[in-house]
């Protein structure tokens, strides 16, 4: 069987992941120079698709470690009801594969015009997103074919990520994304065949997390949806017991992504209660009642271990497509750059 591009591409990404740490030294400096003299007390985010995913993970991080509120601004706030927004003493952290769409490039410049300190996060430096921007921070992944995104969301991720540690001065978050390209590799290498045989005919699957954990999920259950048809839904692993539980009953199949943080004891509960509801639980990083457990990378930090943890699901989910008869490249009516007003 030919290889699809979103095999080579995920196989791709602990390269992709050395590429940026190698080449995006000053770029991340000079960012992080300008957010120390803007002093923020705000960070605003700007993206769609993969790319929010990718802004609410950093989300999480910027507020877990450096005690900054983080909130999604709407594109079309400035695109459509063409609204500006005061953002003195406020960064915008825009992100986007293309850099191309029309609403995310008008909200940065819109940020800009705010007073914002505009940071654009892109596997185009040229784009007129990058254009519209302060400063921008290279993705250089390298050309990305297969519709589902997959090393420009790992990348993304590290840019903001590697932006955080910088601007803080975090040394143990530093030398995680130096090991990053290594534990990129073992993740991508793991098995989650008790996963995929549940859900080789499967139609329907919640998947859960915790703070950047969450984004994961989010970001999990959109390559369901893209790539095999499945219709997933994400939940924090808090917000599953306020509603969505109670159609869980017998064999309903539910991903929890756990990673070894202050969230794990409670995702370890939530799994433990499904199962307890007769749904089959899968699980990682710990051992549950009555849920199978995945392989995954020990021992990260706790910022990085759920982006890796998305590298050993994009090798599952493009495997878990061919097995349900799909091309993960062609999923139906979508293409790989939307733009959107």
């Amino acid at each position: 069987m030919t290889q699809s591009h979103m095999a080579r591409e995920v196989a791709e990404i602990p390269e992709a992941a050395a590429r940026f740490l190698n080449g995006s030294g000053a770029a991340v400096a000079r960012a992080a120079d300008a957010m120390r003299a803007c002093d923020p007390a705000l960070v605003v985010t700007v993206a769609r698709g993969s790319s929010d995913h990718a802004a609410t993970y950093l989300k999480y991080a910027f507020e877990i470690e450096a005690g900054i509120p983080v909130a999604s601004v709407g594109p079309s706030v400035a695109s459509i009801y063409r609204r500006p927004l005061r953002l003195r003493q406020a960064v915008c952290l825009g992100i986007s594969q293309s850099g191309r769409s029309p609403d995310i490039v008008e909200m940065m410049r819109s940020a800009g015009e705010g007073s914002a300190l505009t940071i654009a996060v892109t596997n185009h430096a040229d784009s007129p997103m990058a254009a519209a921007s302060a400063h921008c921070l290279p993705l250089a992944a390298g050309e990305e074919r297969s519709v589902a995104a997959t090393k420009t969301f790992v990348t993304s991720v590290l840019a903001g990520l590697a932006l955080l540690a910088e601007w803080r001065g975090d040394a143990a978050l530093r030398a995680a994304l130096l090991r990053l390209p290594d534990d990129l590799a073992q993740a991508i290498a793991l098995d989650w065949e008790p996963l995929s045989a549940r859900l080789a005919r499967a139609s329907s699957a919640f998947v859960l997390g915790r703070g950047p954990g969450f984004a994961i999920a989010n970001e999990a259950a959109l390559k369901f949806k893209e790539t095999c048809g499945l219709h997933a839904e994400a939940y924090s692993a808090a917000e599953v017991l306020h509603g969505p539980a109670a159609i869980v009953q017998a064999h309903f199949p539910v991903l929890a992504l756990g990673v070894e943080d202050a969230a794990l004891p409670q995702l370890c509960a939530t799994a433990e209660r499904l199962a307890a509801q007769g749904a089959d639980v899968f699980l990682t990083g710990a051992d549950v009642a009555g849920a199978t457990r995945l392989p995954s990378v020990a021992g990260l930090h706790p910022m990085v271990a759920p982006l890796v943890g998305i590298a050993g699901f994009y090798a599952f989910i493009e495997r878990l497509a061919r097995r349900r008869g799909l091309d993960p490249d062609a999923p139906p009516h979508l293409r790989k750059v939307t733009e959107t007003v």
